[in-house]
């Protein structure tokens, strides 16, 4: 791993001259002065309380005379080992070499195909995966090294990290640490076995919600950089579930700042000159491949991204990604955890011969109105009827509230975070209650 000046050039602790007897702290009678730990003590994911810890373990060695602590050594290298990186500007020969100059059997975490060409390998010494995705607005090469830096700067547990890009031409390849997990959409249909989930019971899925909830929060209002960051990669495929505790990692952080996703050229242009010739829509994750274009005149051109059934209403008529449309992204993914259901369906009516098209925010609707049956009868029923319905209907009414046609009526994501929070210990309490395994 490469570390940063700071780390390298830091030096290991040097034991404190022993004080005099009369400076040394006595002890009450009948005790005895702490003895040293020399086993290592394992990183943590607060780097403070790692620091902590070191300190205080090496206080202990040298107030015994025992000189330099083991320890502490230990806890000082796993601290560097959690401080984030310098962000790499990967030469596009290092992409080639470890992609087998794009010909290695593309990477997916899911058995649906990917809307992005990707390919899991090793690059300097660390297994990563690596994302060819095109510019929408193509940047300059500082700016691009500014913001790689600053979202490089971020670290959270439920957010899969970026350590680095290069680009070549009109494509930017997005590098980002391997996590060996399943894709949610795997976790919730299996498409081998329908009648089979590992999300079995409900704690699974309020931890899922959880930890995407306060992913998200992170990204919008915990970076403590001087931006407004959006996401707009929010989906159920875009989140690797990890075992043993079903913990959520999100993909795809930093996607939307580095393709030029968020810049504000995308929008809708009232000239009459400048309309749109071409929109590029992806369809919904069964056929994410598919491309539908619309061709409208020839005098200018917008393009814009989205999954079908994640799009907000102001995105899919703008194509301007927003934290809002952030909000309601996750909002589906949370109708679409704890149903088990694709987020739209269509089902062929042999009466009128056409396609009916099913919403999870319909049919969630209408299960809240009819009450705690109507919501019995809506939520994953390989749960086995087996979870605390007061939770759920309150859950179901924050996510109803996240989908919101108006966006200024949808809640801000910490807000959001804070009422899952909130709902996970109540699920907490009821699962010690009733001991389930």
């Amino acid at each position: 791993m490469c570390k940063t000046k700071k780390a390298t050039d830091a030096s290991e602790p040097r034991p404190v001259l022993s004080r005099s007897p009369r400076t040394r702290p006595s002890h009450p009678p009948g005790t005895q002065s702490s003895s040293v730990s020399h086993s290592a003590i394992p990183s943590s994911s607060n780097p403070t309380s790692d620091l902590y810890t070191s300190s205080l373990s090496y206080t202990k060695a040298t107030s015994s005379g025992t000189g330099t602590s083991i320890s502490s050594r230990t806890s000082l290298s796993s601290l560097r080992e959690s401080l984030p990186e310098n962000p790499h500007i990967y030469h596009i020969s290092e992409i080639r070499a470890a992609t087998n100059n794009f010909l290695a059997k593309r990477y997916s975490s899911s058995s649906s195909p990917s809307t992005a060409a990707c390919w899991r390998c090793n690059l300097r010494s660390r297994d990563t995966v690596v994302f060819q995705r095109k510019f929408r607005h193509k940047i300059q090469t500082s700016q691009l090294k500014e913001r790689l830096s600053v979202i490089c700067r971020s670290h959270h547990m439920s957010i899969i990290k970026l350590l680095g890009a290069s680009v070549s031409g009109d494509h930017i390849y997005l590098v980002y640490e391997f996590v060996e997990g399943s894709n949610l959409v795997d976790c919730l249909r299996n498409p081998r076995n329908p009648s089979f989930t590992v999300l079995s019971n409900w704690m699974s899925r309020m931890q899922i919600a959880t930890d995407v909830a306060h992913g998200i929060d992170y990204v919008h209002n915990k970076t403590g950089l001087n931006l407004s960051i959006v996401h707009n990669h929010i989906k159920s495929s875009s989140i690797i579930v990890t075992e043993p505790s079903f913990n959520a990692k999100i993909c795809h952080f930093g996607t939307a700042q580095l393709c030029g996703e968020t810049e504000e050229e995308v929008a809708v242009e009232t000239d009459t000159s400048k309309r749109e010739t071409e929109i590029e829509e992806i369809t919904e994750e069964a056929n994410a491949t598919s491309l539908r274009k619309l061709k409208r005149s020839d005098s200018g051109d917008r393009q814009f991204e989205g999954v079908r059934g994640y799009m907000s209403p102001e995105f899919r008529s703008s194509g301007v990604a927003t934290q809002k449309s952030d909000v309601f992204s996750f909002g589906v993914v949370v109708l679409e955890l704890f149903s088990g259901e694709e987020a739209l369906k269509y089902r062929f009516d042999k009466k009128t011969g056409n396609f009916v098209r099913t919403s999870l925010m319909d049919t969630a609707e209408a299960a809240t109105a009819e009450g705690s049956v109507g919501l019995r009868r809506w939520i994953d029923r390989r749960l086995n009827d087996s979870f605390p319905v007061d939770v759920a209907q309150k859950l179901i009414r924050l996510a109803l509230d996240c989908v919101h046609v108006d966006p200024d009526k949808r809640p801000d994501m910490g807000r959001v975070a804070g009422k899952i929070s909130k709902l996970y210990l109540e699920s907490k309490r009821w699962s010690d209650n009733v001991n389930i395994p």
